[in-house]
């Protein structure tokens, strides 16, 4: 379904007209809907978010289908305009499950090149009426206990799945899970809508509480079978991409507010941005931002054209983007001083956020790696 590209254009890095208009309405939504009140109001709903909020920006800016062909009633854009999305939501931490729905499930289902499986899900998907996650797509996630894994068997009337996955993105409300699973054939990629009947799903206590996450146990499970073995990596690297693009929004956003902030805040007769030392250090997370933002710029030009350069970019802008929205969340509390520090300002939710994103899918050291391995530096490991 996508086409191979050996090269990216340098024109591709940049943005187009387009995007940046998609950009400007996006800002002024997001400011308007999402923001450290909210996301502390969420927290204690349910779902973790507003249901509200996702169907307009499903149905009047059209953001969860940017990604999705035309033909499984998306608009047919790329994931360069889907990108741009994600960096604006997560400069205001909105805390609905883009990521798993509109990026790991959505490209999931469209690497696995079943047209029947993306005809039933996509177009949902793409007008917000369904959320859906992964589970079991990463080898080294924290075990589940003995029954770690999930396994697939025919059952009376089709595949049925038994085991568990644990810190699953909004594992406990997507009303779809496409579960990488063990059958005697080899590992296949299924898609189960789970009841309570016959999945058992346990919110976790996580750090980042506005990005929710569950241990979901499959106990015979009715399931499909998605195409052949599914391209779990590609859609883990398209995910690796697009958590890139929003660890720069919040990144930004750290780095505009800690600038407006010693701008303002004055000590011995003057504002504090004045002082060598700060500007030094604010010159450092600029210096690391541009560089997350060429990183991610690349690997969203790859997921894009769906290049084979995707996985060298994807761990590439996973291990700069990391670092620079730790760097920048760290600066954002010291450089606020004693208030930083308080659970009032909103600095600590985008610690939480920047702590918990570098660990989703793989740490730095983890992704540097894979990238060594990726061009030759290093032998590929056994898994």
């Amino acid at each position: 379904m996508h086409p191979r590209h050996p090269e990216i254009d340098p024109h591709l890095l940049s943005e187009t007209e387009e995007q940046r208009e998609l950009r400007t309405v996006l800002r002024d939504f997001f400011t308007e809907v999402s923001g450290p009140e909210d996301a502390r109001k969420h927290q204690a709903t349910p779902r973790g978010y507003d249901g509200t909020v996702w169907a307009r920006l499903a149905g009047e800016i059209g953001v969860h289908g940017l990604a999705i062909p035309e033909e499984f009633g998306g608009s047919g854009y790329t994931f360069a305009e889907l990108a741009v999305a994600l960096e604006e939501s997560g400069r205001t931490l909105y805390c609905a499950p883009l990521l798993p729905t509109v990026v790991l499930a959505a490209h999931a289902l469209l690497y696995s090149g079943d047209r029947q499986a993306c005809e039933r899900y996509l177009p949902r998907i793409a007008d917000g009426t369904l959320t859906a996650t992964v589970a079991g797509f990463h080898e080294d996630a924290p075990a589940a206990g003995p029954e770690a894994g999930v396994q697939a068997e025919h059952g009376a009337t089709g595949w049925v799945l038994r085991g568990a996955a644990d810190f699953v993105l909004d594992g406990a409300g997507a009303d779809v899970i496409l579960v990488r699973a063990e059958t005697p054939d080899g590992t296949r990629l299924f898609a189960c809508e789970p009841t309570t009947v016959t999945c058992v799903r346990t919110p976790r206590r996580v750090l980042d509480e506005t990005r929710r996450q569950a241990l979901v146990e499959f106990r015979g499970a009715p399931a499909a079978l998605v195409g052949g073995s599914g391209e779990v990596t590609a859609a883990l690297d398209a995910g690796r991409a697009a958590l890139a693009a929003e660890q720069v929004g919040g990144s930004g956003h750290a780095l505009d507010a800690t600038v407006e902030f010693v701008g303002q805040r004055r000590q011995f007769g003057r504002p504090i941005g004045s002082f060598q030392a700060v500007k030094h250090r604010l010159a450092d997370v600029l210096v690391a931002l541009e560089a997350a933002r060429s990183a991610s710029a690349y690997a969203t030009a790859c997921a894009a054209l769906a290049s084979p350069q995707l996985p060298v970019a994807a761990s590439a802008a996973a291990a700069v983007c990391s670092e620079t929205f730790r760097l920048a969340t760290a600066e954002y509390v010291q450089l606020h001083g004693g208030i930083g520090f308080t659970w009032e300002h909103p600095a600590h939710l985008y610690v939480r956020r920047a702590r918990s994103s570098e660990v989703l899918f793989g740490t730095a050291d983890q992704n540097r790696t894979r990238l060594a391995e990726l061009i030759g530096l290093a032998p590929r490991s056994a898994a």
